[in-house]
């Protein structure tokens, strides 16, 4: 298909999970009711303090659990393809920072975050393993190709390249990103150069509100908003076209006149 309807939703997880899950069932209901095929949700959307600690391994799930079995069930019965995050399971008394892509009433493709938000008095390494880069496991839908990363991994364009290079059209980037001093400007800054260098749409689904800043925003292959959010829940919705990624990939063929690929770190 040449288009897709796609959807950004913001809210803000709480402690509460089937608090959390029926909010995000009802953004997932108001985004196909207006057209939406594809639905991006926050980070760790299924729990949220806004102090990490060990609540965050407490109420860990693995992939089969309530949350993602409750959104695969909703995102199956409206339609949907829907990116999220929650707190995983893992060993040693952590957990992983994970997204899970859902299509067809199961889990689609899985990305474990690579970059730790070890940053700005946080330390998001003392409760999560940081997985390693891994080849990316992109999403089809109405054949655009959706990858996925987290957050932090934001800092780090090669993170975004390497599922370019994957052969993604479309960036899917749930956040909680934290709020503070100038944070607001480096998303914002950060989100448009990432579509721009890359020529691809970005969907990013923060948090509000206390633990994220808002600003979720999908923007076209030159940077431009074509949806965006400001500080209260909700969802934004927008219509990516194929012609507009073939249109910036002619103008500015950056992808094609690079001389400099991204090898993992080992």
């Amino acid at each position: 298909m040449s288009t897709l309807t796609a959807a950004i939703g913001q809210f803000a997880p709480g402690d509460d999970k089937s608090a959390n899950l029926d909010v995000m069932t009802g953004l997932l209901r108001d985004a196909a009711d207006r057209g939406a095929r594809l639905v991006v949700l926050p980070e760790y959307a299924a729990f949220t303090v806004p102090t990490m600690d060990e609540r965050f391994v407490e109420t860990a799930e693995t992939l089969d659990g309530p949350t993602v079995s409750g959104l695969a069930a909703a995102a199956e019965e409206l339609g949907l393809t829907v990116v999220a995050g929650l707190n995983e399971e893992a060993e040693d008394g952590r957990i992983h920072n994970t997204l899970v892509g859902l299509q067809d009433g199961k889990v689609a493709a899985v990305y474990r975050k690579v970059h730790l938000y070890d940053a700005f008095g946080y330390r998001e390494s003392d409760r999560v393993i940081a997985a390693d880069p891994s080849t990316p496991q992109l999403l089809d839908v109405d054949g655009f190709k959706i990858g996925m990363q987290t957050c932090y991994d934001l800092r780090f364009p090669e993170t975004s390249r390497a599922l370019v290079d994957a052969g993604a059209d479309v960036i899917a980037l749930p956040a909680e990103w934290v709020p503070g001093p100038l944070k607001e400007y480096h998303w914002n800054t950060l989100l448009r150069a990432r579509a721009i260098e890359n020529t691809v749409y970005v969907l990013a689904a923060d948090q509000i509100a206390p633990a994220g800043s808002g600003n979720s925003a999908i923007l076209d292959p030159m940077g431009i908003p074509v949806a965006a959010l400001g500080e209260a829940a909700g969802i934004g919705v927008a219509v990516l076209e194929r012609s507009r990624i073939e249109h910036v990939r002619t103008v500015n063929p950056a992808l094609e006149l690079r001389r400099y690929r991204v090898v993992p770190e080992v």
